[in-house]
Parts: structure tokens; sequence; C-alpha cells
């Protein structure tokens, strides 16, 4: 390509334009990287599919431009995500060196994520951005809309290249599985999967959306018990996943994730599951980003011409070299590419299942906004002071020579399962008269579960239940003052809340009646500082009217439950409906 002959830009762009050249080749790409750098949330959305990158094979480097055939190369910066940089590198260092190119391009790795909440809060001064999925760009209006800001205008050329999202695990786990890994499996909780923070992981977002489409739509409980499950433990990143990763778990990474852990730590490699129920891939998009300028609107009409030139110039060279792309674990649009690096498959199995998920990813962009407000809700962490009935009636057959008792021990360890580490959870008891004339007897603080002496302790309180059944049903002056030790240690960072199981109705003729209950609890109400009561009946005695009423002047919500898997269900409900309290439909 020759030189641009377009009109000599005003003093003022042509200062910033040399400027820039002189970053490139001094050290003032320091300053462009902290230019670039956004705080604030990160975001992911997924784009399941898009087109992928054609093109030939690596040409050799030209020798390096004479200054008399192009003195003043056009300066270019591209941001592109870690995942593709050093493909991007290569495509710049060899026009680097074409004197027909006459560009200097600069290449910067950021993550998308962050490259987002720079072009939301007007920090982003490169021209042109690739993060790893669409997904990104759909994002901004909302992010911007959040910090007060009109979105940017972007031009989307269109994907550069695609990577599949994939189950990944060392290879001795992969071997000894009984059933390729699935999403379908993940969603009935027969395979564990750590998933990287969907908020930042374009890969994790994917493989919500995935999960979500192998879920029956009439059972809304499948995919949040799914969700909560996934949400126990929330690495920061793919690495941190793979470190923490226990035998028989699989981790959610895009397949060039895999590739380049591989490449990097041979010694520890890891082999990608390829889900045959709904492969899911992210797309690589070329982003063009038009920069303001200040001068004559000729002059900076003139610059903007010159870089636009620039910018299609590498962008065609980027699409047409497919050694660097490959190299880096990516594949073109149509599925094809061959991938030499260990763990992953050469070409990728199920193309047509990845074309067809790739059309329905047309539209999921706002359903990407709803999945990611639903996965902050189901992991949105707890702190709960669980409250048991052992009045003498819960001593009762349940039938199939259960107790009630006994049914709610069955459940517990499964209900303390779903919950994270970082959950804190205290334990109480009541009756009548169990401490004095109290009520209500502590036997575990509420704490972290990471701790595991306080987890010990919990699951030993459950392990005694049966010991400690007898007297009657003090149910009202028990759940005022739970919800007053909720109160005492309030986190305003977590869910603070009351879960209290009965199985039957007050009895205490010696405490407060359910009016003064109500009007107690509704003096206490404080917007900024909500404690919902969960309350759970067990047989048939229990008084759900007076339950409704307690849930509602506190914006809980009111269950029963007779078989030993309805309390997984009910406080999958009860998590599931925080965002909606205390107007849940």
């Amino acid at each position: 390509m020759g030189r641009h002959s377009d009109p000599v830009p005003e003093p003022g762009i042509r200062s910033r334009r040399d400027a820039r050249l002189a970053e490139r080749r001094g050290t003032g790409g320091g300053r462009r990287r902290r230019a670039l750098i956004a705080g604030g949330a990160a975001l992911a959305l997924v784009v399941t599919g898009g087109a992928l990158w054609a093109g030939g094979i690596l040409a050799p480097g030209a020798e390096p431009a004479a200054a008399k055939t192009c003195p003043e190369p056009r300066a270019i910066v591209i941001v592109a995500d870690p995942s593709i940089a050093g493909a991007v590198q290569e495509t710049a260092k060899r026009l680097d060196r074409d004197p027909d190119a006459c560009l200097a391009p600069e290449v910067i790795t950021q993550d998308s994520a962050d490259t987002a909440a720079a072009l939301a809060a007007g920090e982003f001064t490169g021209d042109a951005w690739i993060p790893d999925s669409s997904v990104w760009v759909a994002r901004l209006s909302a992010l911007a809309q959040a910090l007060g800001r009109q979105a940017p205008v972007l031009d989307s050329q269109g994907s550069v290249a695609v990577s599949p999202v994939v189950l990944a695990a060392p290879s001795a786990t992969a071997e000894a599985f009984s059933a390729p890994p699935s999403w379908s499996a993940i969603r009935d909780r027969t395979l564990t999967a750590l998933l990287p923070d969907p908020e930042a992981s374009a890969a994790s977002l994917a493989a919500l959306s995935a999960v979500r489409a192998v879920s029956a739509p009439e059972e809304p409980r499948q995919f949040a018990a799914a969700m909560l499950t996934l949400g126990r433990v929330i690495p920061a990143s793919a690495d941190a996943a793979i470190s923490s990763a226990g035998a028989g778990d699989v981790v959610v990474m895009s397949e060039s994730e895999v590739a380049r852990h591989n490449r990097e730590r041979p010694a520890q490699l890891l082999v990608a599951s390829y889900p045959a129920d709904g492969t899911v891939v992210l797309d690589y998009p070329f982003v063009r980003v038009p920069a303001a300028g200040s001068g004559s609107a000729d002059a900076i009409q003139a610059a903007h011409a010159d870089t636009a030139e620039g910018i299609a110039a590498f962008e065609a060279a980027l699409r047409a070299e497919a050694g660097p792309l490959l190299h880096a674990g990516l594949r073109r649009p149509d599925g094809s590419g061959t991938i030499t690096t260990s763990g992953v498959s050469p070409q990728l199995p199920f193309p047509d299942t990845v074309l067809a998920t790739a059309l329905e990813a047309e539209s999921l962009g706002a359903g990407q906004v709803d999945l990611l407000r639903e996965w902050g809700v189901m992991t949105l962490r707890s702190r709960m002071l669980a409250v048991i009935d052992v009045s003498g009636s819960m001593a009762d057959p349940a039938g199939e020579g259960l107790r009630r008792i006994d049914l709610f021990q069955r459940a517990a360890g499964g209900a303390l399962a779903q919950f994270s580490g970082e959950v804190e959870l205290g334990v109480w008891v009541f009756s009548t008269a169990r401490d004095g004339n109290r009520d209500w007897e502590e036997l575990a603080p509420i704490a972290p579960l990471a701790d595991t002496g306080h987890t010990a302790k919990v699951m030993g309180v459950v392990d005694s239940l049966p010991e400690r059944l007898g007297g009657a049903t003090g149910l009202y002056d028990t759940t005022l003052a739970a919800v007053d030790r909720v109160r005492e240690g309030y986190d305003p960072e977590k869910m603070n809340s009351v879960l209290l199981i009965t199985d039957g109705r007050n009895e205490d003729d010696n405490g407060i009646e359910l009016d003064r209950l109500l009007s107690e609890l509704a003096a206490r109400q404080d917007p900024e500082r909500p404690v919902p009561v969960i309350m759970v009946g067990f047989g048939p005695d229990t008084d759900l009217e007076a339950m409704q009423r307690i849930a509602a002047v506190t914006g809980g919500a009111a269950y029963t439950a007779t078989r030993p898997e309805d309390l997984g269900i009910v406080l999958v409900d009860a998590l599931s409906q925080r965002a909606c309290r205390p107007d849940c439909g």
C-alpha cells in the first residue's frame, strides 16, 4: 500500500499523532496503559457463535522500512484481550517491518472487562479493540448508563476468530469420567464444575447460558438449584479455578485458555471436553473506536480518515494470517482450523451444534443482562440464623417409619451442602422454657462455614436434635428474639435473614400474642437493613396462616414441607427470591 496522500492535518491533530508515535518508539506505553485501565464492575456476556477467522499462512517478515521510504508511518493503537493479543502482536511486528504498509502499530494487552469499563467511563484512547466476545460491546450501553454517561459509538467489523467453551480437567480426571461431561450433568449437579466469576469471564457466562438452555422452562427451580451449586465457590479466574479443582471436578474455560495453559505448563496438562448437548463459542470481534479530536472539521476528518485507513489495513492483515491465531488456540468462523496443542481436539467436534447455537445467540442480548442479575441474586452471600423446633411433637410419625425430626435431619445435611464457605450460619433450637423462662437456646453462634470447626459444630447440633426434644411450641417469642439477634450483628454486604422450621403453632400461653408480634416486627422494619423471616412448616399441625402473616411483615416467605427433599426446594426458592422481596409474586 502506498503512502497516504490526504491533506496534512492541522498542528493540533499532527501533534497528537506525533506524540502517539513517540510513545510507541520511546517509553510512553506505560502512560497509555494507565489511561486505559478503569475501575468498576467487570462485565460479562457471552455470544454463542459469530464469524470465525479465515486466512492463509503467515508471511515471512519484510526487511525493516527505510526512513526515506516511509518517513511518517501512521501510528495506530489496538487493544486486545490477552487470549488473542499474542497473535495480534505478530501481525503488528510484520506490518511494522513492511515499508509498503507504512504503519506503526502498537498492541496493548488488556482484559476485556477492563477495556469495557474504560470505554464506558470515556477513558479509552485506542483506535481498535478486540475483546473475546461481542457481548462486551453489547454491555457498554448499560455500563455507561450506570456511570451517567452516553455509550460510545463503536463500529464492529465482525469476528476475526472464535473459541468454543469447554469443560477442562487434568488428564487423569478426564480419563476416569464414566460419561462425557455435559451441561446436563452440571444442571443435575452430578458433575462438579468450577465457574470463574461470570462478571469477569465471558466463558463462564456462556456456560450459564448453556445450563439454562438445557433446563426445563417449566421448572425454574432446576436452573436456580444449579446456579446455587455453581456459586458455592467462585474463583476469580480460570487459573484460580484450576488450582482449587478437586478430583472429578471440571473447570469452565475457553478452548484457547486450555491451549495456552498447556503450552505454558505442559507438566500440568489439561484435557478439554466438548459438551455434545450444546457447545457454545466466544467470538472475537474487530471493533473500530472512532476518536474525538480538536481543530477544524476538515482537519479532524482528515486525521480520522488517515487512522481509519491504517486500522482497515491492520484488520485485513490480521484476517489473512492463519498461523498466529491457530497457535493461540483460536479457530475460523466456520469451525475449521487445526490446532496442534496437546489437550484440545485438532478439529472442532460437533460443528453443527456450534452453528445452531450461534444462530440462537442473536437474541441473547437483554437475556444476558437478566442472567447476570439472576446469578448475582443466587450467589449473594448470606448471614442466616436457623431456628429449629424441638417441641415434643417433632417426634410424631411422618411416614415410612420416620419421625418429623428424622425428616429434618435427613434434609439438613443436603441443605448445608448447598452453602458456600462464605455463608455465615448460626443455630438455635426452641420449644418452651428451654433456658429458664426463655423459649430458645443458642447452640451455635452466627459464624462463617469456612471455619471447619464451626461447620462441625453445626452438624453436631443437627445430629443431637432427637436428644433435645420436649416441651410445647414457643413460636412467637422465639421469632422476635431471632430477628433481634440477626439485627445485632447486621452485615450490609450480606443477606441477613432468619430461617425458622416448625411443625406446629404457638403454644406458649405466657408469651406474646400474634398481633403483638406483628406490631413489634413492623416497628423493627428498616428498608435499608431488612431481616426477612423464612418460615418452613412440617406436618399437618402447622399454622400456615400465622406463618404467612409473620413472613409478610418481614418481607420473607412461608412454605410447607412434608418430604425430606422439600427442605432443599424451600431453600432454593427462598434464595432465588431474595431480589424481589418483599414483592415476590
